[in-house]
């Protein structure tokens, strides 16, 4: 699905002597380049605070931590993503309230916010960008401005996408809520050689209390202002981050030309529907994902495994069809097209070191796939 081995190979002298730097300083805690490295994603981001910790999932749990949001409160979040925005509002034991997806974009439907904020005790909206581009923007800030509610932005999958609003101006997603996260996970689109995260945010208040949090909630050592956590990102990661953030638009770049291949290839052909370019965002492709018959899909998927062709199913259940989160969501609506896209969803393989012999075999495999199985 991604290499990560000939992304390093290209990038081996810089990686490898960010690296020894920090083996040789020997500060692998809280090193010189952590902070170098979220000088300089502000700046790419166009945020005055970025606050590192240690994955994308601490990173949510944190945002909502420094909201001072209480357990029994109820977080609205997308019905179809990944599990982490929900186990956050469990683990805080808050209430997630699912609302449903739009079927093109993949990310919250904003026509179905306004009735779900009224029918919950919602004080919090979790915007999940999903797959790379971003959830439209401008009315899920209305409406959470229009019932006081908070906007964390979840933008694990979509770092480096931009927003454009109905005036024209443009925003960097993880940038427009109350507060942004983000994850360094080895597949994401900016991404390190384990686990880390970041957090955004234009705030100063809520960037002491986020830097607070993730320290053990202490403002110096050993004083203790609130309840924390201990998530720190590690000085190697950061080393190795602030290498590949200087690469990040390329690395976009080469996954759009993909993405274009992809839609080329496939875009005629009855069966298979492409990911859609929302009209309002850029798209970074951090999965470039069809849909398919549910009563096909995985007779593809089989077939393109039998051919030596990778795929994923970003995601096989819906949050609501989980068993751990059966009991404790809540639904003010149908969740028809999280259900739908739960069967009907197959990622295929995108990354920045793809040519084009590899990725005519895929699309010739998928194309045999579809007629083989009808």
């Amino acid at each position: 699905m991604v290499d990560l081995h000939g992304q390093y190979v290209r990038l081996k002298e810089e990686i490898d002597k960010a690296m020894l730097s920090v083996i040789d300083s020997s500060a692998f805690i809280n090193g010189s380049e952590v902070k170098e490295f979220c000088s300089h994603l502000a700046d790419y981001l166009q945020v005055p605070y970025v606050i590192p910790c240690g994955n994308g999932t601490d990173a949510l749990q944190i945002a909502l931590m420094a909201l001072g949001l209480q357990p029994g409160d109820e977080v609205i979040i997308p019905g179809f993503t990944y599990v982490a925005a929900a186990e956050v509002v469990a683990l805080l034991r808050m209430t997630p309230v699912l609302v449903d997806v739009d079927l093109n974009s993949f990310n919250l439907d904003p026509s179905k916010l306004e009735e779900a904020i009224r029918q919950s005790n919602a004080k919090a909206i979790i915007a999940v960008h999903l797959f790379g581009q971003s959830c439209d923007m401008a009315p899920i800030l209305q409406l959470a401005e229009k019932y006081n509610l908070y906007v964390v932005e979840d933008n694990a999958q979509s770092v480096g996408a931009v927003y454009t609003f109905p005036d024209g101006h443009s925003q960097m997603t993880g940038t427009m809520g109350d507060i942004g996260t983000t994850s360094f996970f080895p597949s994401k689109p900016l991404a390190c050689y384990g686990d880390g995260g970041a957090i955004f945010t234009h705030n100063p208040k809520w960037a002491e209390r986020l830097k607070m949090i993730a320290n053990h909630g202490q403002k110096c050592k050993y004083h203790h202002q609130v309840i924390g956590c201990n998530s720190r990102l590690d000085t190697l990661q950061a080393a190795v981050l602030d290498v590949k953030l200087k690469y990040l638009e390329s690395f976009n770049k080469a996954r759009q030309r993909v993405a274009a291949r992809y839609d080329k290839a496939f875009a005629p052909i009855d069966g298979i529907v492409t990911p859609k370019r929302s009209p309002f965002s850029t798209h970074v492709y951090h999965q470039y994902t069809l849909q398919l018959h549910p009563d096909k899909r995985d007779d593809v998927r089989t077939y393109l495994k039998e051919n030596g062709v990778p795929s994923m199913i970003y995601y096989p259940l819906p949050i609501d069809d989980q068993v751990a989160y059966r009991q404790i969501t809540r639904l003010p609506d149908l969740l028809d097209n999280s259900a739908l896209l739960s069967r009907s969803v197959l990622s295929l393989p995108i990354h920045t070191e793809m040519t084009d012999e590899e990725q005519d075999y895929i699309i010739q495999t998928v194309l045999s796939a579809i007629e083989t199985v009808g």
